[in-house]
């Protein structure tokens, strides 16, 4: 891959990559920083990358390096914070795309993540699977639970009343 080659991969997916980052884990900063350690670490293997595979490349790097500031985050939440996010909210909402975001938000880290990339960035599901490193039906599995979540969480009249 040249440089020329580079500058039109970073023009091509940075957005994709740090929308996909911010939608889970909804800190600005941090995901800015997971996008350039992606576009980094992709500059350092410039040679060994094909132009082809740059995109999956960069979506696998981006979210090996997210997986890994959720753990390290997850190390530093206190006891207390932990309980409080799993409490039922009874705040009513009227926006759905809240509700949406916040039932999200609830999903599991490998849950999240793989049905944003399905339902959000339309990845197929042998592209996840080489994104995220888990077997094919593994992440139908992680889809199809996220989805029954989803559809209860926000099928439910109290949450949209």
């Amino acid at each position: 891959m040249t440089a020329q080659d580079y500058n039109k991969i970073v023009d091509l997916y940075s957005d994709n990559v740090y929308r996909f980052i911010l939608k889970n884990i909804r800190d600005k900063d941090k995901a800015m920083d997971i996008v350039q350690d992606s576009f980094e670490k992709l500059w350092i293997n410039v040679n060994k990358i094909e132009s082809q595979k740059a995109k999956s490349y960069l979506f696998t790097t981006a979210y090996h390096t997210m997986i890994d500031y959720i753990r390290k985050e997850k190390k530093m939440v206190l006891m207390d914070e932990q309980a409080d996010y799993y409490l039922p909210d009874n705040k009513q909402y009227s926006d759905l795309k809240e509700i949406l975001e916040k039932a999200v938000s609830l999903l599991p880290e490998d849950q999240r993540s793989v049905v944003l990339l399905r339902d959000y960035e339309g990845y197929s599901y042998e592209e996840i699977s080489e994104i995220t490193g888990l077997s094919e039906s593994q992440v139908k599995v992680y889809i199809f639970r996220a989805r029954t979540f989803l559809k209860k969480y926000i099928g439910s009249m109290e949450v949209l009343v």
